[in-house]
């Protein structure tokens, strides 16, 4: 199948045309190199991502045997320990559990209180770019904003703050396609030592509370029942890497896609106002998180194909942003565009709970680039990262 090929770097570089080849073909095909079913069309996306019959994990149905696949390797351990006990990928009754608990100490207001810090922040970091005339957007502005936010709520100290987005690219490496030996070596021993700082933290909490996140998770419960202490290390690391991921790929994914649409650009600078819709656009238009994969856990029919139990769905969250069926001229960015049900942060019961955090984050960074930086241009033409699932850049050289 030429119209779908994550490992080339002509696709990764653009995906959208053949996304739209793939459309063209169906509404669902099998894809023989990751043993998925892709489906590329909006609507079967948003209603695949609210269908029961597929879940994130299928152990709490059946074995590995009972489902025809095979276990991880004993030495993915770490890993699959870490993330099989947050609420990703996990399904009710444990997903609903969890995400109540974890509900209670990650509330609107715990997110709003932090508006203040975030911007400031946002503000210090692009004066430090200004002054030096330019950098990397990447690692200047896009990175240190979002890991220095979900830190501070967390509660994690700043001088233990190094690791962290080392740690959460290394575990972020298991969710590419068909990920290699080292990749996931290198999983396994970020989820080991990252466990093992939160556990002495989770310890340091218990002996004396702070007001931050970590704390709240200790003390959210209902009744008798509480989070063990996997589920905190899991979901603080969960908060971690989805919290930032997307933020840090939205970022510099939205700012190449604007040196690229100068006249957008030029809009956006006139008129401040435009931020929320252009937020909501950018995600839309370069989408940071492709593919989102579901196990078949009652076999469904999509458009006369049955897919089986035991299969996994590959949704194409990308294919889906620029479907022309939902969008109008999805090829073309418009920041004042309306109409935008984009699932950049997925659907259902799994619907990003960090969204409103990562908005905020998004909007106080490019109105501080605005205010503070306004004749920031592009420096260089960026490298793409060698990754499909989560989409983004090595880096991107500006001038100011």
């Amino acid at each position: 199948m030429t119209a779908f090929d994550p490992w080339d770097p002509d696709f990764l570089a653009d995906p959208y045309p053949s996304y739209a080849e793939l459309r063209a073909r169906g509404r669902v095909q099998y894809f023989e190199p990751t043993n998925q079913w892709l489906v590329p069309h909006h609507a079967d996306v948003s209603a695949l991502l609210r269908d029961r019959r597929l879940g994130r994990t299928y152990q709490h149905r059946f074995t590995h045997e009972d489902f025809g696949r095979t276990a991880p390797p004993p030495e993915h351990e770490p890993f699959h320990t870490l993330n099989d006990h947050g609420m990703l990928d996990l399904e009710p009754p444990d997903h609903t559990r969890i995400r109540r608990l974890v509900s209670k100490a990650f509330t609107p207001r715990t997110v709003e209180r932090l508006k203040p810090y975030v911007a400031k922040l946002a503000g210090e970091l692009v004066d430090r770019l200004a002054d030096a005339g330019g950098g990397d957007l990447l690692k200047d502005v896009a990175e240190p904003l979002p890991v220095a936010v979900i830190a501070e709520m967390l509660g994690i100290p700043e001088a233990d703050r190094a690791p962290l987005r080392p740690w959460s690219a290394e575990i972020c490496g298991m969710y590419e396609l068909n990920p290699s030996e080292e990749t996931a070596a290198k999983a396994v021993r970020a989820s080991v030592e990252f466990s093992a700082y939160l556990r002495e933290l989770i310890a340091e909490r218990r002996a004396a509370p702070g007001d931050d996140l970590i704390s709240g998770l200790i003390e959210a419960h209902d009744e008798d029942d509480r989070l063990t202490e996997q589920e905190m290390i899991s979901t603080a690391v969960l908060l971690l890497n989805a919290g930032h991921e997307a933020t840090v790929n939205a970022t510099v994914n939205g700012w190449y896609a604007l040196f690229r649409n100068p006249a957008q650009l030029a809009a956006l600078r006139a008129d401040h106002s435009l931020i929320p819709t252009a937020i909501e656009e950018l995600m839309r238009y370069d989408t940071p998180l492709q593919l989102f994969e579901r196990w078949v856990l009652d076999e469904v029919e999509i458009d006369g194909t049955t897919i089986p139990r035991g299969a996994e769905i590959a949704m194409l969250f990308g294919s889906a942003n620029h479907d022309p069926a939902v969008f109008a001229a999805p090829g073309t960015l418009d920041l004042t565009r309306r109409d935008n049900p984009h699932i950049s942060f997925s659907a259902g019961i799994h619907y990003c709970i960090g969204a409103p955090l990562a908005r905020i984050e998004l909007a106080a960074s490019m109105t501080a680039l605005l205010e503070r930086a306004p004749d920031l241009a592009l420096a260089a033409d960026p490298e793409r990262k060698p990754n499909f699932v989560i989409r983004g850049l090595e880096g991107l050289a500006v001038t100011v």
